[in-house]
């Protein structure tokens, strides 16, 4: 076998870590895989290159001897494995998708799946706070067979191909490796009599109903965690958790900025001008609102603590409250002829409508500077 350089090989830098050596040790058995080019000599090179560099570069020590000698640093020590060690190598590295390298099957006890539920609030709900009750539909432990999926007074047997290992010694060309035993799954047992009530699964569906405390200022986005309220574990796991998401629908009136609340009132024209006292809604209730004479459309009153409380704590927010001048509609022949005669009254008055006068002053600048 030619003796390249050990990082070329791979296809790595010098100062790789340990964990990208191993990222392309798998990249490039995987490709050059006996079993994956039968009778091809070119890859079966190429695989025992990569084992043998792999082997040199993931101990510190010869990597440590190879960096400062090359490879007569390493050629003393007996670097490469022969034919017959391949497999040590092979199901070290590839043990998380072949089902477990050497030292005997692993535990097949796993934790239930986390579950999702879509909640839907209205504001009122989210900023105060609430208890809601939902149901979802959840795999629970069966209760017949406590989860072992064997029928009442009957229990699991070890499996016949594995022997209750849970893995499997596959012969893989000319060396072996290990895999989850495909009959158990793993598991290292095997139900010969079943559950009557789950049918040897170990669980069942159900649908329950849960009571959830909503604490107050929660917003769109915000998760609440019920934990063990999941899906059921796997040969005696633990179950996962319940995550209910939070949604807030669209208010009538409010809408939420983070911990401020926005709302748009409309005021009537002669409100506007002269001034007045208006009640103004907030989730708490109605309070009093004072306009000021003179008051433009747009204009935005703050009304401290009105808002909303952070779940998580901090200041309440305010309530900004944007006022909009109406314009007055299905006017009588008289309030007609009033208007027409504030009109005329206004019109020799330009300090009435400053901004009206101030517009269009600067319209008729830009005219003339056009024909200029």
């Amino acid at each position: 076998m030619s003796k390249r350089d050990y990082y070329e090989v791979l296809g790595i830098s010098r100062d790789a870590s340990e964990a990208d050596i191993k990222k392309a040790y798998r990249r490039i058995a995987m490709k050059h895989h006996p079993d994956r080019n039968d009778g091809n000599k070119e890859s079966e090179e190429k695989f025992k290159e990569a084992n043998e560099a792999f082997e040199v570069l993931s101990d510190s020590q010869k990597r440590a001897r190879y960096d400062q000698y090359g490879h007569a640093g390493v050629n003393q020590q007996g670097g490469g494995h022969g034919p017959g060690d391949f497999g040590d190598i092979f199901g070290d590295i590839f043990g998380d998708i072949f089902g477990g390298g050497r030292g005997g099957g692993r535990s097949h006890v796993r934790k239930g799946a986390d579950l999702r539920y879509n909640l839907e609030l209205d504001l009122e709900e989210a900023v105060r706070g609430t208890t809601v009750k939902i149901r979802v539909p959840t795999s629970v432990t069966c209760k017949t067979c406590d989860g072992s999926g064997a029928r009442k007074g009957s229990a699991p047997v070890d499996c016949g191909t594995c022997n209750g290992i849970g893995q499997v010694r596959m012969q893989q060309g000319f060396f072996s490796v290990q895999q989850t035993c495909p009959r158990c799954q793993g598991s290292g047992k095997q139900i010969k009599d079943p559950c009557g009530t789950c049918h040897g699964r170990g669980s069942v569906e159900e649908q329950k109903t849960l009571s959830v405390k909503v604490p107050p200022g929660v917003d769109t986005g915000d998760r609440i965690r019920l934990t063990g309220e999941g899906q059921a574990g796997t040969h005696g796991g633990p179950p996962g958790d319940l995550y209910v998401q939070v949604s807030v629908r669209e208010h009538r009136i409010f809408e939420r900025e983070g911990v401020d609340l926005h709302c748009e009132i409309p005021i009537s024209f002669v409100d506007a001008a002269l001034g007045g006292e208006l009640e103004v809604p907030t989730l708490n209730g109605r309070v009093k609102l004072k306009i000021p004479p003179e008051t433009q459309t747009g204009k935005l009153f703050r009304l401290r603590n009105k808002g909303v409380t952070p779940v998580r704590g901090g200041m309440t927010g305010d309530l900004l409250c944007r006022v909009v001048v109406e314009t007055p509609v299905n006017l009588t022949k008289r309030q007609k002829e009033l208007l027409n005669e504030f009109h005329d009254i206004g019109e020799s008055n330009g300090k009435q409508s400053p901004r009206k006068t101030s517009w269009f002053d600067g319209v008729k600048k830009f005219v003339d500077e056009l024909r200029a």
